[in-house]
């Protein structure tokens, strides 16, 4: 039996307001092709389908085409479980349905133990494998509530629930270890030693719901993890894996090697882990620097053989005028067609200045521009780019004042003429 392990997908999530739809289209037309390609009999998605608990109708839309495409494929049975992004009841709403077409979803731990336990069965409706599809556990589902305890022991608490959580589903397993059916299980959480990205939440406070991967069962052959989006091995234990998600999803993930995890299993034992490298279709890219610097990197960048224009998180730094400097950065992006800025983070590398120490001795403020005088005092007032939206309304307002002047004269007139 192989088996192929995925998460993370966040169908429907924005970088900077900006849509990842084309990127997850691409990446779920190259996953059904590699279930084709490796000969998938299993498919598991490890949480975190979408990427809010009101996903759109386009993200619905691309997570329901796919589950329908591969039913065309040789994969006979999916099985999907709710991470702390999704939402139980949208997961949930379609799952008698899906189960007809051996589609399994687990969107929340259900109130029986059993409920999660998956039997697959081959042709000849004998076992062939069994997974503990464990989905993201909230508090209410491993813990109960005491008053007046601690955070250390409301965090050991948790903890400890859970690892009964897991340790709760091992006796409805023996009867198929002992028959040498592999049995695998799934997990949203946060195993300890795991490395995180700038674009995964807490998904408790701190460190809690963190448990050690030598703290999963032994009867379990593999544990297919999401919630982590870099791929890594738990606990230097080969068969406890993150999968990673199948796009960057963050600036933070760049350098990142995206892979989705194929599993062999032979006699019940699993005999091979292999980690197919998923194709990048756009890049995510950082310039750091001052003007100059940054001007041309974005000029010389080649964005080689990508299906779409990379996005850029630029590191401006400064001194002074920033206005300026934004204006001329915004110049060089124009310039380069296949890279489109996203995210603008102004690096100052002096200590604010007052206004009258910006006025240099030759300069009288008087003779300023009202706009010159009104950007210094940002400059001293504000930090970063946080009055970008102010000199907008600024200069709405030079236009609108020679328009009330005109009218109060007009004004003036008539009341002379009477």
């Amino acid at each position: 039996m192989r088996v192929l392990h995925t998460a993370d997908w966040h169908l429907g999530q924005r970088l900077a307001n900006f849509e990842r739809t084309e990127e997850h289209r691409a990446f779920l037309t190259w996953l059904r092709q590699t279930i084709c390609d490796h000969k998938i009999d299993l498919l598991l998605i490890a949480g975190d389908v979408f990427d809010t608990g009101f996903p759109s109708n386009t993200a619905l839309k691309l997570y329901y085409d796919f589950l329908r495409e591969v039913k065309e494929t040789c994969c006979r049975d999916l099985i999907i479980i709710g991470g702390n992004h999704d939402s139980v009841s949208t997961l949930n709403a379609p799952a008698e349905l899906l189960r007809h077409f051996n589609v399994h979803v687990v969107g929340g731990a259900p109130a029986n133990p059993q409920d999660q336990v998956i039997v697959l069965t081959d042709e000849q409706e004998q076992p062939k494998a069994v997974v503990c599809a464990v989905p993201f556990l909230r508090d209410k589902d491993v813990r109960l509530s005491v008053p007046g305890e601690t955070g250390e022991e409301r965090e050991a608490r948790l903890k400890q629930g859970i690892c009964d959580h897991y340790t709760q589903l091992v006796p409805l397993i023996q009867e198929f270890k002992q028959q040498g059916v592999p049995v695998l299980a799934t997990g949203h959480l946060f195993a300890g030693g795991g490395s995180a990205s700038d674009s995964e939440k807490e998904i408790h406070v701190g460190n809690l719901g963190q448990i050690c991967g030598d703290q999963f069962p032994a009867e379990f052959d593999y544990v297919a993890l999401g919630h982590l989006h870099r791929p890594q091995v738990v606990h230097k234990l080969e068969h406890i894996r993150y999968s990673g998600s199948p796009i960057p999803l963050s600036f933070s993930e760049i350098t990142d090697q995206k892979q989705i995890v194929v599993l062999d299993f032979a006699e019940g034992q699993l005999v091979n882990i292999q980690e197919v490298p998923v194709p990048c279709w756009r890049k995510l890219v950082r310039f750091k620097g001052t003007i100059d610097q940054v001007f041309t990197k974005v000029i010389a960048y080649d964005n080689g053989e990508m299906a779409f224009p990379a996005w850029a998180e630029v590191q401006l730094q400064y001194e002074h005028n920033l206005h300026d400097h934004t204006q001329r950065l915004h110049e060089a992006f124009a310039l380069q067609p296949n890279l489109q800025l996203l995210i603008h983070r102004p690096l100052r590398t002096i200590d604010t200045q007052s206004l009258d120490q910006q006025v240099t001795p030759e300069q009288d403020l008087a003779d300023l521009k009202p706009k010159d005088v009104f950007l210094k005092k940002c400059e001293e007032a504000l930090t970063d780019d946080l009055y970008q939206d102010l000199l907008s309304t600024f200069d709405e307002l030079l236009e609108l004042m020679p328009q009330q002047e005109d009218a109060l004269l007009f004004k003036e007139e008539a009341v002379a003429r009477q």
